[in-house]
């Protein structure tokens, strides 16, 4: 069958997703911790689907109604919440607190607002008990402080459907679904030069809590800087590094950030185990897909454009061995069909329900195309 067409128009800033964009598709979750361990030959084994700060993040202005925020990214509860579906990992981002508490937090700052007044704070430079102190609070009859967030330059009061406290690395381990792998992104700040001490200490502090808590949890280690990538690779060997990158859709002064092609030296020079890449990256240079695959590292993708099945098919058919999603349950419903049934039977009865089928001469011809539908 014809792929279900994207309009181009909608293909470079896809805030909104077509309702009727989903597949049956099928994932199966690892029962125990993921052997990722470079030293055992190190390959993902399956085509893996990992929620995006746990449900999804919350896109709080998007027009697009299933990217408003439902449930608190980043939060005990959207993390249980994307377990009950058939999805491998989350994907989280970790920051310590300046008393050495590693907290799960997105964004740089904390906003907040105090008799009409909207100041920011940095999440690195709170105590532990200033950062839980804002929004819900566990303790029954306690108000935390207003949380706000900065989105399309507007500060905006972050308000979801169901909200959930901000917690701690510690506490993720202890209260979510124990099947359910971490991909665990080491944050740091764009616009900060960080000392080599300063990274030890932090990445420390990081390890001591996996080490502590972790048991037999999958976990991937992501950053998307390169001296934290190869410093938390050269201080353990239990877990697989991946170094994030946009892969050339923003330009950043350390070049190592700014191609998929710098990407590779810099896993291959710190012993790293894969990239995940903004997908436009990848589907403006398809051909650096066989370039990561020849230097034996995994890639997996980010982006709005993994929230369309079609565009996650596309990369199963690429030979990318995973994607990072918002759209927890279209796409988790969308990975059985890439599946390669077990015997003829399922495979024909599979190839009838599935509406997501290509020849090869049509996978050149989107290869070729689809550089030119993603450029700005």
């Amino acid at each position: 069958m014809a792929l279900e067409a994207v309009h181009v128009s909608d293909v470079p800033n896809l805030d909104q997703v077509p309702e009727n964009a989903s597949v049956s598709l099928y994932s199966t979750r690892f029962a125990r911790g993921l052997e990722l361990n470079r030293a055992a030959s190190f390959r993902i084994p399956k085509f893996l689907v990992i929620g995006h700060r746990g449900h999804g993040m919350n896109s709080l202005q998007s027009s697009d109604p299933r990217m408003k925020a439902n449930i608190k990214e980043n939060s005990i509860l959207s993390f249980n919440s994307a377990a009950k579906f058939p999805i491998d990992f989350i994907e989280f981002d970790v920051q310590v607190t300046k008393d050495d508490c590693p907290v799960i937090f997105h964004d740089d700052f904390i906003l907040s607002q105090e008799d009409g007044t909207v100041f920011e704070k940095r999440v690195t430079e709170l105590s532990l008990a200033e950062f839980l102190s804002y929004g819900p609070q566990r303790e029954s009859g306690k108000e935390g402080k207003c949380l706000m967030r900065k989105t399309n330059g507007k500060i905006v009061k972050w308000n979801v459907e169901t909200d959930d406290s901000l917690c701690t690395l510690q506490e993720a381990f202890q209260k979510v679904e124990p099947s359910l792998g971490f991909n665990i992104e080491l944050k740091f700040d764009d616009n900060i030069v960080y000392q080599h001490d300063y990274l030890l200490h932090v990445l420390q502090v990081i390890l001591k809590v996996v080490s502590e808590f972790a048991k037999d949890r999958s976990i991937i280690f992501s950053s998307f800087h390169p001296d934290a990538a190869q410093l938390v690779r050269k201080l353990q060997n239990n877990y697989p590094v991946f170094f994030l990158t946009n892969g050339g859709t923003e330009l950043y002064y350390d070049v190592r950030r700014n191609s998929l092609e710098e990407a590779i030296k810099v896993c291959l020079e710190g012993g790293l185990q894969g990239i995940v890449s903004e997908i436009k990256g990848v589907f403006r240079n398809p051909g650096a897909v066989s370039k990561i695959k020849e230097s034996k590292l995994s890639l997996l993708t980010y982006g709005k454009l993994n929230n369309v099945p079609e565009a996650v098919y596309m990369q199963h058919l690429m030979g990318i061995d995973g994607v990072i999603v918002d759209f927890v349950k279209e796409i988790s419903e969308a990975v059985g069909d890439m599946i390669m049934p077990v015997n003829a039977e399922e495979k024909e009865e599979s190839e009838a329900k599935s509406s997501l089928q290509f020849s090869q001469k049509e996978l050149s011809f989107l290869l070729k195309l689809i550089p030119e539908l993603i450029q700005h």
